[in-house]
C-alpha cells in the first residue's frame, strides 16, 4: 500500500497548478488526512494583490503562522497511526517571502521562520506539479477566485520561475516532478491511476512523470 512506504505526503506548486485539487483526492482515496492552506481565511491577501508593497508583510506572516501551528500539530500526531497529505510545504515559505518583501522585511521574516520551522517535519515524498505560466494565468482567472482577482500575469510568471530554482535545489526528501499540462487530477481516473502507478514504481530521490497531449 502507498503510505506503508509515505506517510507523509506534500503536494506543491505555483498557483493555479492544481496542487489542494490532487491533494484532496489523495487523502480521500488513501483514507489519510488532508492537510490543506486556507488563503480564504488570511484577512490581507486580496489586498496585497492590489497593493503587494503595502501588505506584504502582513500577508506572508499571517501565512507563517498559519502553516506554523499546523505543521507544529502534525509533528505532535502519531505519525505510525495517522497519514498526511498536504498541499503545501512549510519549507518553502521563503519563497514567496523573497519574492514579495523588501529586505529588511524579509530579514525579520527570517528570525521568526528560522523558530518555526524546527517544528516541522520532513515529508516522505513530495510532487510537484508543474505547467507553463500561460496555462497558469488561464487557470487563476478560470476559477474566479475573489481574492485572486488582482494577481497580474507578471507575478505568475516570476512565481513560477522561483519554484524551479527552489525544487532545482531542494533535497529534503524525496520529489516526484510531475508536468501538469495534460493531466487532469481532479476529474479523471485514468490520470489520477497513472499517477499512483508512478508514484508506486518511484525507486530514486528525484523522478519526472509527463503525458502528452492528446
Amino acid at each position: 500500500m502507498l503510505f506503508d512506504k509515505y506517510r507523509y505526503v506534500v503536494v506543491e506548486g505555483p498557483i493555479g497548478v492544481g496542487k489542494t485539487s490532487l491533494a484532496r483526492r489523495l487523502a480521500q482515496h488513501l483514507g489519510a488526512t488532508a492537510l490543506l492552506e486556507k488563503p480564504a481565511e488570511n484577512p490581507f491577501l486580496a489586498r496585497f494583490y492590489q497593493d503587494p508593497p503595502r501588505y506584504a508583510l502582513a500577508t506572508q506572516l499571517f501565512f507563517l503562522f498559519q502553516r506554523g501551528n499546523e505543521v507544529r500539530d502534525l509533528a505532535q500526531m502519531d505519525m505510525f497511526r495517522a497519514s498526511t497529505v498536504s498541499d503545501y510545504l512549510f519549507e518553502k515559505d521563503p519563497l514567496f517571502a523573497r519574492l514579495n518583501l523588501n529586505d529588511e522585511e524579509f530579514a525579520l521574516y527570517q528570525q521568526i521562520f528560522r523558530t518555526l520551522q524546527l517544528q516541522a517535519p520532513e515529508p516522505d515524498l513530495v510532487i510537484y506539479l508543474q505547467a507553463a505560466p500561460e496555462t497558469l494565468v488561464e487557470r487563476v482567472s478560470r476559477r474566479a477566485q475573489p481574492y485572486e482577482n488582482g494577481i497580474s500575469e507578471t507575478y505568475l510568471y516570476r512565481l513560477a520561475q522561483s519554484y524551479s530554482d527552489f525544487f532545482y535545489h531542494y533535497n529534503a526528501a524525496p520529489v516526484l516532478m510531475v508536468n501538469s499540462e495534460h493531466l487532469n487530477f481532479a476529474d479523471s481516473d485514468e490520470d489520477f491511476t497513472l499517477l499512483l502507478q508512478r508514484i508506486g514504481e518511484m525507486r530514486g530521490p528525484r523522478e519526472f512523470f509527463s503525458r502528452g497531449a492528446t
